[in-house]
Order: C-alpha cells, then structure tokens, then sequence
C-alpha cells in the first residue's frame, strides 16, 4: 500500500500539536531515559515502541475506564487505547527527531458488522526512503503478535477487504479531527465505546 503524507514538508511531523505534545518535561524525560540505552536512531524507536506497547497497557486489557488522548497524559496515568497509545509513541519519536505521522485503518468482525477505525503509527527512519507502520496497541488478545519492523509489516490485524476493512493511506501530523473529538468528548472509555468512529 502507498502510503500517503498529509504535509510534503516532513518538518509536520517533528512538530509539537495539542495532542502530540513532546515539549511536555514528561515526554522528553520519558525520551532522554529511553535515549541512554539506545543512542542510535533504530534502536531508540524500538526501545521506544516497546516501551509504549509493553509497559503502557491498553485500557480495554486492564480495565481501566480513564480516557488519554495527549502524549503527556498517556505517559502520566499509564493508560490508554490505540488512539492515545499511538500518539504517545509519536511523540516519543518527535522528541528525538524522527518523524513520526498517525495512520489508520478499519476494522471490523468476521462478517463485517461493527466496522471500528484502529490507530497505527508511521515512523521515517534517518536514511529511510519510506515509512514504516507500526501497532502499539499491546498484544492481547492472544494470537496477536505486533513487532516493530521497518521492513515486512508486523502489525496486529492484516486488513480483509472482502469484509471490507481497509488500511488508510494518509500520514497524519496530528489525529484524524474525528479520532480526537470522540477521545476528548469521552466522559470515561464505556462512554468511548459507544462513539468510537467507524470510519474516516
């Protein structure tokens, strides 16, 4: 799939927005630690999808009913779903000088009923020629197994057009106006739920 850049100047996705906020102390703290064991740029960005997939669960998984959506908040209350888990790792990216854009794609259940857009992340390595896509939504349930590769994708859900899923192909700087006005219009993630876009 051809992905697409919302901006041509790459310089959109080193920049700091509402919700990609990695000017916050917590952000580029959370950074300059992952940094100190991982100098070069690669390994850096996959220290720092670990860290977000692994040690930051997924709300849904732990059960907890609070609603992220900047970076900052995701790193601080340790929670999160796709959407919010994703912009953090952008932000950890940006914090460091790698370009980092929010993507998407819709999925849905086996015979195509409750379509839902699910949030990925594009990182453009020094030297790259191309983006790459990574999930760090967490590897649950089980079967899922999403690996940070700058190759062959890894992601948790390969996209069935025949139930008609599909990977979106826009790199976006900041999230998608409908993923960030259901997060931010959200009392708790029940209420989420129940307004979580299916479409873009």
């Amino acid at each position: 799939m051809g992905l697409k850049q919302q901006y041509a100047d790459i310089a959109a996705y080193l920049a700091v927005g509402e919700a990609v906020d990695h000017d916050r102390p917590l952000v580029r703290a959370t950074a300059d630690r992952i940094a100190a064991d991982h100098a070069d740029a690669y390994s850096y960005a996959k220290a720092a999808y670990e860290f977000v997939r692994d040690a930051i669960p997924h709300s849904q998984d732990s059960g907890d009913l609070r609603v992220t959506w900047r970076a900052s908040e995701v790193l601080e209350q340790g929670t999160g779903i796709c959407y919010a888990k994703s912009i953090a790792y952008a932000a950890l990216l940006r914090a460091r000088g790698i370009p980092a854009a929010l993507c998407y794609q819709r999925l849905a259940d086996d015979d195509g009923s409750n379509p839902v857009i699910h949030g990925l992340v594009a990182v453009r390595l020094p030297g790259e020629g191309r983006w790459a896509r990574q999930d760090v939504r967490g590897n649950v349930p089980p079967g899922v197994d999403a690996q940070f590769s700058t190759g062959e994708e890894r992601l948790a859900w390969t996209v069935r057009p025949e139930v008609n899923e599909v990977d979106y192909p826009v790199l976006y700087a900041e999230p998608h106006p409908v993923v960030l006005r259901a997060l931010r219009a959200a009392t708790d993630r029940p209420h989420l739920w129940r307004t979580l876009p299916t479409d873009l």
